[in-house]
């Protein structure tokens, strides 16, 4: 074996390295989670610009936080790498949806599988928080398109029987998701019969002699 010490050295430059990388991942998973949340906060409230304006921050962060650890997989595929990744997972297909545009893939999104869909999954709390700001002003088919997604989501993770070592937790996940659909059908089905009892209501006043 060569030199003791040398070997010391050597073990502690290596720790060194993937301390600094650790620290250095840890401040782009929280700047990747903060974009992905203002984000997320902005489409809700129909700010378009500034939305995709932090989601392409958020694109830039995702790709160089990948890159800066790609000599490092035991630290990229750490819990807090990929829960970050998952924030803009949800972010970016958020939008996509609320936009009626065409979802961007794991590829596109430069993520694992499982990943992705643990994001997707998250999707349908924000789908829900949308549906229930539609039908504060009354019934909207909108709100009919974005229970169809949702229903879609559901439909491919239920699918997903893998065990969770290989999906990082999807099953509980979808078990959420389940919930989330159920209530949100039973909310648009309560706003439905509201919205056809006031039209029914209107049109019977209509035939009322004056």
């Amino acid at each position: 074996m060569e030199d003791f010490s040398q070997f010391t050295e050597k073990v502690h430059a290596v720790f060194e390295a993937l301390n600094q990388a650790r620290d250095h991942a840890l401040i782009q998973a929280r700047q990747l989670t903060r974009l992905s949340a203002n984000t997320i906060r902005a489409i809700h409230r129909s700010e378009t610009e500034p939305a995709h304006d932090n989601l392409k921050q958020a694109a830039e962060i995702a790709a160089g936080l990948k890159k800066s650890l790609a000599d490092y997989p035991q630290l990229f595929f750490a819990g807090y790498t990929q829960d970050a990744l998952k924030e803009y997972v949800e972010a970016s297909l958020t939008c996509a949806i609320i936009e009626n545009q065409q979802l961007p893939t794991p590829e596109v999104l430069d993520v694992e599988v499982s990943t992705y869909l643990n994001g997707l999954a998250e999707v349908t709390g924000e789908l829900r928080r949308r549906c229930l700001d539609i039908l504060r002003q009354g019934y909207s088919p909108e709100a009919e398109r974005l229970l169809g997604w949702m229903d879609e989501i559901y439909n491919l993770l239920v699918t997903v029987d893998y065990p969770d070592a290989l999906t990082n937790g999807l099953r509980r996940q979808t078990d959420l998701v389940r919930g989330i659909v159920e209530r949100t059908r039973g909310d648009l089905t309560i706003s439905l019969r509201e919205e056809r009892l006031q039209q029914a209501l209107e049109q019977s006043l209509k035939r009322l002699p004056e």
